[in-house]
């Protein structure tokens, strides 16, 4: 479920305290707050997604070795036209004609 962040709208029409609410994504959007009852606005804010992503483990899973293991081939470009296999099954060479 998505954790939607809530602001209590002020009489001036301002933004004031803000509170987080796990709603399902087909719930309608509070205009209460649950405790005090005063009027509240969904407000935008940056996703809440698991770090389980992280540039390292990117990195680490497209290593030669890593491919290879996985059944894929690398092929790496050392001139015009001709490439050099780095990871995988298949020729040593690959050259444009």
């Amino acid at each position: 479920m998505p954790l939607y962040v809530y602001e209590i709208v002020l009489p001036d029409g301002s933004g004031g305290e803000q509170f987080e609410v796990l709603q399902k994504m087909s719930e309608d959007a509070l205009t209460k707050h649950p405790e005090t009852g005063k009027p509240v606005r969904r407000v935008f804010a940056e996703p809440n997604a698991p770090r389980a992503w992280t540039d390292t483990q990117g990195a680490a899973k497209i290593t030669d070795k890593n491919l290879a293991a996985k059944g894929f081939t690398k092929y790496v470009k050392t001139g015009n036209g001709s490439y050099e296999k780095t990871a995988g099954d298949g020729p040593k060479k690959i050259q444009r004609k």
